[in-house]
């Protein structure tokens, strides 16, 4: 019994460590801010705020586990999000859901782009996102016309989408539990899921055993473009407006997120849960601070020191994996 609690432990450890983290920050939140951070109306709004975020880190943790990096899903939440308004703006009363599939289409096609520049013309990953963010933000503020479209444009229909509820549920907070289960599913019980870890293990050794690394690739950038767009759309129903500038910036909270969550950057490490328990964690941290009355000034440079620490603690524990691994080969 306590052999199997010991390797339950272990094979959880990161997991295990961010929920006593995330009970300790709460506990010391809801002390400092007068009881007001563990309220049912606060925690229901956190994680309506974190819903979208947690969205982007499932589809940014597909393509770090390859060893690869998306720069431009800000941008791609921004653009599918401001073609669907668009459509929307001009033609009042289409329904939600045909909106929401024209982002989600926008954010495929982008995100396949991506995929073609990385797998196919063997683009570095970092280079190739950050010429096509700013792409992307350009053709969006085109679409745009330098105008906003504004909440009285979306129609209350559209904007229930983050507004309703279901089952006494914020609607988003639920589309991202149906995305994380989903997304549990595809990463260990599918073919392709293992084979995404295969290629951010070794993508050689994964060529080697006849693995179609190019089409992987594809893949993952394209799931989070998909994803991008859905994301966006809910960004903008949750928020009441539609710019250019939509999500600048955004994809560095994505990216912490999953690194808190320990998802490796160099690739074939990342958990499901770890990723939810890491996007809740930094939700936590941009609803705690404001309620403790921490200067603005100084949130950018705490968030920034907790996802350092966070990296440094996932290398260590990674570290300690692979030595304990090599001597029990040498046993």
């Amino acid at each position: 019994m306590m052999s199997k609690i010991k390797k339950l432990f272990s094979s959880n450890i990161r997991e295990i460590s961010l929920v006593i983290v995330m009970i300790v920050l709460a506990l010391f939140v809801q002390f400092r801010s007068g009881g007001n951070f563990l309220t049912p109306e606060n925690i229901s709004d956190m994680f309506a705020e974190t819903a979208v975020l947690g969205i982007c880190a499932v589809g940014m943790m597909f393509v770090i586990i390859t060893g690869g990096i998306d720069l431009s899903i800000g941008a791609i939440m921004a653009f599918g999000a401001m073609v669907g308004c668009t459509v929307l703006k001009n033609n009042p009363g289409i329904p939600t859901i045909i909106v929401v599939a024209i982002a989600m289409a926008v954010g495929l096609v982008s995100g396949l782009v991506n995929g073609v520049l990385v797998s196919k013309l063997k683009i570095l990953p970092i280079i190739a996102t950050l010429g096509t963010m700013n792409i992307y933000r350009g053709i969006t503020y085109l679409v745009a016309q330098g105008s906003w479209i504004k909440q009285q444009e979306m129609g209350k229909t559209f904007l229930s989408l983050a507004t309703g509820k279901f089952l006494g549920i914020n609607n988003l907070i639920v589309i991202a539990i149906i995305v994380y289960i989903l997304a549990a599913f595809f990463m260990t019980k599918t073919r392709t899921g293992r084979k995404i870890y295969a290629v951010g293990n070794s993508e050689e050794s994964a060529r080697v055993s006849g693995i179609k690394t190019d089409n992987t690739l594809m893949l993952v950038y394209t799931l989070l473009g998909v994803i991008a767009g859905l994301a966006g759309t809910l960004y903008v129903c949750k928020y009441g407006v539609a710019q250019g500038e939509t999500c600048t910036g955004y994809e560095m909270n994505v990216i912490a997120a999953c690194v808190l969550g320990g998802v490796s950057i160099t690739g074939g490490t990342g958990r499901v849960p770890g990723v939810l328990l890491g996007a809740i964690l930094l939700g936590m941290l941009n609803n705690a601070m404001p309620l403790i009355h921490i200067s603005s000034f100084w949130q950018d440079a705490i968030r920034g020191l907790i996802i350092l620490l966070s990296i440094i603690a996932n290398t260590l524990i990674q570290r300690n994996v692979e030595i304990k691994a090599l001597r029990r080969r040498n046993i």
